[in-house]
């Protein structure tokens, strides 16, 4: 269906891919793998042809149709989700619209037989269409999507704007799903999701008659769904045509004859680039050392292959706080003076690591937006210790911003030199030339980085992080797994990765 033809793409100075060329065939179940920072994302924009290559082609075949995910796109926020999830079949509630019109002019009474016999002839050929494109079923297949990714029906009433981050993420997904598309690209689409519901997501995919490639870094789910691997690594893709149990297998095998490659060419180059120093100057022996650099110059150079990087993160604190670090007496929250939840008590201690879960839209990120005061409470009360200092991590920043990691790193600490802006970043997985390029072109792995290096030197002994994993490759999530686990404050973590935040909670308080 696609052919991506040697394309090359660079946001700044450094060159994402190296000629990569793949092809991705009718009904293909892939999975695309790879370090944040790879090139994952915006190699789906580009098979999306959301962006171009510097050189390279993309090709589709005649009349491919293409859906792409992007979690960060901008919806009107005052319409309707079912107006924006219905407007998948507009064409056959047209087409629905006309056939009435045909039997209302019938049922006037104002034409002859032969008219009526005509327009009759119309609407029934437009009720076949209706009924051979199931449009007796939009309903139920609306449904069905709505319940199988986590939400009530009562969402189809609700304005985009209402939306919290994971019910809009689920609502731009199943429109996707909705849509006939020879091809659908996905990006992360488990983000927000319970386990329940990604069981659900996967079957879907399994049945699924076309082709589809998703990009997540969830082991479980993609071990369920894929049946070809692309592996995006060295700025190349290596394809992988079986599940990733042969994957695995497969690529260490690949990984030495690369590395047994690499170490010979290496002694190749140096036995070669030693004869033609020694020999280009003599006589007797310059047209040999000529002839050898003309080859040394022709050659395909085999590229050091990198190991996936490994962090460490911490989140350093300066100063304790009292027994009771926050006392939440009949607290109501919500919108508009709507309550999501009936009224909450509890109470959290010093140095507690609290998870807070819950299906979504249920109030999760309302509930810590209100106790940072960044929403009005409905009634009841919260007190902070005195002497807490909240070191904060929301799901909604960067994304859109076009200011560089530099930049925002420089704003919060003035008082960094370039020396250790660059350092910082470095240590996060942020290398220089991502450091300089505009936010909104990093993946959703590195942005969660970027705010994670921010948070390193505010030294806040309260710790809130709102659905943190998001987009973090293995390595980065292991990392921030045991910088939560050595964190010597106080941990709110809203989360609804079970397998995360059991090995580092003390509790669990779940909101429904």
């Amino acid at each position: 269906m696609i052919d991506v033809t040697n394309i090359n793409f660079k946001y700044n100075i450094e060159n994402l891919y190296n000629n990569l060329s793949i092809r991705i065939l009718k009904g293909e179940h892939i999975v695309l793998i790879g370090p944040n920072g790879s090139g994952k994302s915006t190699f789906l924009k580009l098979v999306a042809k959301e962006l171009t290559p510097d050189s390279g082609e993309v090709l589709y075949e005649p009349n491919i149709k293409v859906g792409y995910l992007d979690q960060y796109m901008e919806l009107n926020k005052e319409q309707l989700v079912s107006n924006y999830l219905y407007d998948v079949f507009n064409n056959l509630f047209l087409k629905e619209a006309e056939m009435n019109n045909y039997y209302n002019d019938i049922s006037s009474g104002n034409l002859s037989d032969n008219e009526i016999n005509n327009k009759l002839n119309y609407a029934q050929s437009i009720q076949d269409y209706l009924l051979d494109n199931d449009f007796y079923r939009v309903k139920s297949l609306v449904s069905n999507i709505i319940n199988g990714l986590g939400l009530d029906m009562d969402v189809l009433n609700k304005k985009i704007e209402h939306l919290s981050s994971g019910m809009r993420s689920k609502i731009i997904l199943g429109k996707l799903l909705l849509e006939d598309n020879d091809l659908i690209l996905l990006d992360e689409p488990t983000n927000f999701l319970d386990q329940s519901h990604i069981d659900w997501l996967a079957k879907f995919l399994n049945e699924y008659n076309n082709a589809f490639v998703v990009v997540t870094h969830n082991e479980a789910f993609l071990k369920e769904i894929a049946k070809v691997i692309f592996d995006l690594n060295n700025k190349t893709i290596n394809r992988y045509k079986g599940n990733y149990d042969f994957y695995l297998k497969e690529s260490e095998i690949r990984k030495s004859q690369q590395d047994k490659e690499y170490e010979s060419q290496q002694r190749f180059i140096k036995a070669t680039t030693d004869f033609i120093e020694k020999n280009i100057t003599r006589a007797s022996t310059s047209k040999r050392a000529k002839s050898r650099r003309k080859m040394l110059n022709k050659l395909q150079v085999v590229e050091k292959r990198f190991e996936n990087p490994t962090y460490k993160f911490s989140f350093p604190v300066k100063t304790s706080t009292g027994k009771e670090v926050l006392n939440i007496t009949n607290l109501e929250i919500g919108y508009n003076n709507k309550s999501l939840l009936e009224p909450l008590t509890l109470v959290i201690r010093s140095k507690e690591k609290v998870a807070i879960t819950g299906y979504n839209g249920v109030g999760k990120s309302t509930l810590i937006k209100t106790i940072i005061d960044e929403l009005p409470k409905i009634n009841g009360s919260y007190v902070w210790d005195k002497n807490v200092n909240i070191n904060y991590l929301g799901q909604d920043d960067f994304y859109l911003t076009s200011k560089t990691p530099f930049e925002v790193v420089n704003q919060s600490y003035f008082n960094f030199d370039r020396k250790s802006i660059y350092s910082l970043l470095a240590s996060y997985g942020i290398n220089y030339e991502m450091s300089n390029r505009p936010i909104n072109t990093l993946s959703g792995g590195e942005q969660m980085k970027i705010k994670l290096a921010l948070m390193k030197n505010n030294y806040g002994n309260v710790l809130i992080l709102d659905e943190p994993t998001n987009h973090l490759d293995v390595n980065a999530k292991e990392a921030l797994k045991v910088a939560l686990k050595d964190y010597e404050g106080t941990l709110i973590l809203v989360s609804h990765d079970h397998e995360f935040y059991e090995e580092v909670c003390d509790y669990e308080i779940s909101l429904f």
